[in-house]
C-alpha cells in the first residue's frame, strides 16, 4: 500500500530514500516541486530513473476531495473535504485585504464537548493524519489559484477548525514542521498559530517538542464554574494549572500568548468578568482576542450587543491588557469561530 508523500517531514523523507539506497537530492526536489512550486503532476525533473520508479510504486500524492464549497459575501470560503475513508472535515479560508488565513481542522469532530462550539456536538470520530492536515491547505490553495488567480495568497495558518489540536499532538507537530520547511511551503513560525482549549497533556509536551509557533489559549472565563460549563475539560485540567504551564512556554519579541475570550451575553460578559480577566492577565505578555459568540443551530448562548462588547474591552484597557474584538467573517455560512460541524450543511 502506498504511503502519502504529504505525511513525511523532509528529514523523514530523506531517511526513507536513504533506507532504499536512493540519492538524497530526491526529497529536496520533491519538496520544491510539490510545495514551493505548487505542482500536482508527477515530478520527473532531475530525478534518477530508479528514484522515479520508487516514487511511483510507493508514494501517493492524493489530496482530500472537495465535497462541498460555500462562499460568503465577505469572500470567506468554507470547504467540506471528503477523506479516504469517507469521513469529512471543514476548512475555512478567512479573507484579510489581498490575502487569506486558513483555518485547519485537526480531528474529525472533537472530544472536548465545549458548550459554545458546534463541533463539540459532533463528538470525536478520529484524529487526522499529518497528510490530511497538510492536504487541507494544498487543496484549498489549488481551489484559490483556479478560482481566484489574482487573489490566491494564503499568508497565515491557524489550527482553529474542528478538533483539539493538542489532542492530536504528533500529527499537528509534524504538519507544522512541513509548513515551515525552507525547501517547501516556507511559512514563518510566527505565521502559524495553534489554539487549544487547555489540553494539559499536550501543553506539557509543547516546550520540548513543538516548533516555535504561536499558541492561543481558549480561556473564555477565569471563573471555575463558568469555565467548567464552557470547557468541560476544565474539571480535569483546571485553568490555573493550564495558565501556569502556558506562561512557562518560552516566547520571543514577536511571540506572546494569545488568549481567546468568547463573549456570551449574560453569561461571561459582565464588568466583574472583565475585571477578573484583567486582574489575571495584568502585567503578563499577553494579548486577548475578544470573540462575540457566533450562533449555530441548537446553541444555548446569545451574542452580546456592540455596546456590551465595547464596555468589556474598556474594562480590560483599564488593566493595561491589550485586546482586539475579532471581526466575524463567514458566519452566514457557519464558517466563523465555533460554527464548524462536518455533519451539517446550511
Amino acid at each position: 500500500m502506498k504511503s502519502s508523500f504529504y505525511n513525511y517531514t523532509l528529514p523523514e523523507l530523506k531517511d526513507l530514500f536513504s533506507n532504499h539506497n536512493l540519492h538524497l537530492s530526491g526529497p529536496v526536489k520533491l519538496y520544491n516541486w510539490h510545495y514551493k512550486q505548487r505542482k500536482f503532476n508527477r515530478c520527473t525533473e532531475d530525478l534518477a530513473k530508479v528514484s522515479q520508479s520508487f516514487i511511483l510504486e510507493n508514494l501517493s500524492f492524493d489530496l482530500p476531495v472537495i465535497d462541498f464549497v460555500q462562499l460568503s459575501d465577505d469572500r470567506a470560503v468554507k470547504f467540506l473535504f471528503k477523506l479516504h475513508d469517507g469521513k469529512k472535515v471543514e476548512t475555512v479560508l478567512i479573507p484579510s485585504k489581498k490575502k487569506y488565513g486558513i483555518c485547519l481542522s485537526s480531528q474529525v469532530g472533537c472530544a472536548m464537548k465545549c458548550s459554545f462550539c458546534h463541533t463539540g456536538l459532533q463528538g470525536l470520530e478520529r484524529h487526522l493524519e499529518t497528510h490530511e492536515i497538510v492536504g487541507q491547505l494544498l487543496a484549498a490553495q489549488r481551489w484559490l489559484t483556479e478560482n481566484r488567480p489574482d487573489d490566491d495568497k494564503i499568508a497565515t495558518i491557524v489550527f482553529m477548525g474542528q478538533g483539539e489540536p493538542l489532542h492530536n499532538f504528533d500529527s499537528v507537530r509534524r504538519a507544522c514542521e512541513i509548513f515551515h520547511t525552507q525547501n517547501g511551503l516556507c511559512f514563518a513560525l510566527d505565521r502559524i498559530t495553534i489554539s487549544t482549549a487547555g489540553y494539559l497533556p499536550g501543553l506539557l509536551r509543547w516546550k520540548e517538542e513543538m516548533p516555535d509557533v504561536n499558541i492561543a489559549l481558549s480561556l473564555h472565563s477565569i471563573n471555575t464554574d463558568k469555565r467548567n460549563e464552557l470547557i468541560p475539560i476544565n474539571a480535569r485540567f483546571p485553568v490555573q494549572e493550564v495558565l501556569e504551564v502556558v506562561n512557562a512556554i518560552p516566547r520571543t519579541k514577536k511571540r506572546f500568548v494569545i488568549y481567546e475570550y468568547l463573549l456570551a451575553r449574560g453569561f461571561n460578559d459582565s464588568e466583574s468578568d472583565a475585571k477578573s480577566l484583567g486582574a489575571a492577565l495584568q502585567g503578563k505578555r499577553a494579548f486577548v482576542n475578544l470573540i462575540p459568540f457566533n450562533p449555530f443551530p441548537g446553541a444555548k448562548y446569545e451574542r452580546p450587543t456592540l455596546p456590551e462588547i465595547q464596555a468589556f474591552k474598556a474594562t480590560l484597557d483599564e488593566f493595561g491588557v491589550p485586546s482586539l474584538v475579532r471581526i466575524t467573517k463567514g458566519d452566514k455560512i457557519l464558517a466563523a469561530c465555533g460554527q464548524l460541524n462536518s455533519k451539517e450543511k446550511i
